[in-house]
């Protein structure tokens, strides 16, 4: 599979790091800024609602599971997140976690996500054939943003997605900035395979601009070897030959069976929770040579990034109400 190329430059780093707090405001944990290096504090806002400052506990949270790393009692106002848990620099094995603000008992608000600055593994490779080699592995802090959804308002409804940095961190960061800076404006799917030859349900492809499956963001991001197996629903980028040419073209999955062989070459970062209708009707509107479609073609209004609900593991596409696999069927998704 191969968005046909993606215009060369250089990844632009600083683009990444652009992604702005803006959410902020209505979230109850609040990180000072979006990096924080090894060994340094980690300073956090804490909103705590009115009459229940005593009953604050911030909760450290494992992806998927949402089982339970840490917890400590809060109070409203500054905290620093390196004392209350120490082992977010005391390790030699860094993982990604969610800090969930309880009160009560009660989850409230979207947790943080706390994303270790590990050096990446790099692949080399294209085809079916890429290959990932460990880099030397260096800590060098964290990335701490408000955990997001993402809704995609296309002219058939609304699709809203899980982001899974989990699997694909730098990925799912990388679009997060590509949707909040407005790239997925006004923007067709220019590429549907509602079914491969052997009749599997296969793909729906958006993110080109210019709509040819040449163009993208200007810079290109490395593959990383994801964790999340391709499936319906599941949204991940598209790459040329080169293993790392990804951008902002990015696939939708159809189903398990006719996209499993995608698991390890490209990188899928996202899950649909909402809107599964939605994917199906993109998947059937009629297509010509090479698989684009007539007009009017599908296409994203906007995009946006939504506040997630508190913390409580990866959503299984079958909890939303999607259907996994078959497209033929009319039933909608549902929250």
């Amino acid at each position: 599979m191969t968005n046909r190329a993606f215009a060369p430059a250089a990844l632009v780093a600083a683009a990444l790091a652009a992604a702005s707090l803006s959410s902020l405001a209505h979230a109850q944990l609040a990180p000072s800024r979006l990096y924080f290096g090894v060994n340094r504090e980690i300073p956090i806002d804490v909103k705590v609602p009115e009459g229940k400052e005593g009953e604050a506990v911030i909760e450290l949270l494992r992806p998927i599971t949402a089982e339970k790393a840490g917890s400590a009692s809060v109070l409203p106002g500054k905290v620093n997140l390196a004392t209350l848990f120490p082992n977010l620099w005391n390790t030699t094995t860094p993982t990604l976690l969610y800090a969930q603000l309880s009160v009560g008992g009660e989850k409230i608000g979207p947790a943080l996500v706390l994303q270790p600055l590990v050096s990446p593994k790099s692949a080399q490779g294209g085809g079916g054939g890429v290959r990932f080699s460990d880099g030397p592995n260096t800590y060098s802090g964290l990335r701490i943003y408000v955990d997001q959804h993402v809704v995609f308002e296309t002219d058939k409804g609304e699709i809203e997605f899980q982001l899974r940095p989990d699997a694909a961190p730098n990925t799912a960061f990388n679009f997060r900035h590509l949707v909040e800076g407005g790239f997925y404006t006004d923007i067709v799917f220019h590429r549907i395979v509602a079914k491969l030859p052997n009749g599997e349900p296969f793909v729906i492809q958006v993110g080109d601009p210019t709509g040819s499956g040449m163009g993208g963001p200007g810079y290109q991001v490395d593959l990383e070897p994801s964790t999340l197996p391709h499936d319906f629903g599941v949204l991940s980028n598209t790459r040329s030959g080169d293993p790392n040419s990804n951008g902002s073209q990015v696939f939708v999955c159809l189903s398990r069976n006719g996209t499993s062989f995608l698991d390890g070459q490209y990188t899928s970062f996202a899950q649909a929770v909402r809107g599964g209708d939605v994917i199906r009707a993109i998947a059937a509107v009629p297509t010509g040579p090479g698989d684009k479609p007539l007009d009017p073609m599908p296409k994203i209004k906007s995009a946006k990034l939504i506040d997630a609900p508190p913390f409580a593991g990866a959503i299984k596409m079958t909890d939303a109400g999607v259907k996994k696999d078959a497209i033929e069927t009319n039933k909608p998704a549902e929250r």
